[in-house]
């Protein structure tokens, strides 16, 4: 079911992945300090800097501390009304749950919503706009690539949105893309934060380097 701000104006929406348990880091990921806070707000810093009136941050593991800390670094940030905070119950079975959760939570009028991954903070803005032009020009998805590699975040058009809310497994949106060909627009940049993900606690010290 659609939640959210309903009018008759199309708007765009985004949602946070940040529900897994990292495994691989040892625990509490999302919530290890970064760079004077905690890593979660790297990747909610580049969905505040979106077009997207509606941020969706789903939770799963460590679900109240994740949402504790995403409240404050909104309310920091003077945006505490665009954050709305959705718990994927299931979110055990992998990231298809996650995005099953964050989908059904769009606003009706969304045009498209990006997806952002919790653990990946370092999102240059400037992508962002290029994946909305994309998809206004009739794309049914934007993603960035760097070096031949697509990156995060990825813009879906409304007609992808059942899609994403049948995701299952450890897929995430592979199924959702898969077959678009030409539809799924790819974005260069030279910008490796398109790339840079956060899997092991080494992986902290790497974003300096970018």
């Amino acid at each position: 079911m659609a939640t959210g701000v309903e009018n008759n104006e199309a708007t765009w929406s985004a949602v946070v992945l940040a529900a897994g348990a990292g495994r691989r880091f040892g625990g509490g990921k999302l919530l290890a300090p970064f760079e004077g806070g905690s890593l979660i707000d790297g990747a909610l810093r580049a969905a505040f800097a979106s077009p997207a009136s509606h941020i969706i941050l789903v939770t799963g593991s460590e679900a109240d501390e994740v949402a504790a800390v995403a409240r404050a670094f909104a309310n920091r940030q003077g945006q505490g009304a665009r954050l709305q905070i959705v718990h994927a119950a299931d979110h055990a079975e992998g990231m298809g749950a996650s995005l099953r959760c964050g989908a059904a939570a769009l606003p009706v009028n969304a045009a498209g919503a990006f997806v952002f991954l919790g653990d990946m903070p370092r999102i240059p803005a400037a992508i962002l706009l290029s994946l909305i032009e994309a998809v206004e020009a009739g794309a049914a998805a934007a993603a960035p690539v760097c070096g031949g590699r697509r990156g995060h975040p990825v813009l879906f058009g409304r007609e992808l949105f059942d899609p994403l809310r049948q995701a299952s497994g450890d897929e995430g949106a592979r199924a959702a893309l898969a077959g678009l060909s030409h539809r799924l627009a790819l974005i260069e940049t030279d910008d490796e934060g398109v790339l840079f993900d956060v899997d092991r606690p080494a992986d902290l010290s790497r974003a300096k380097l970018l």
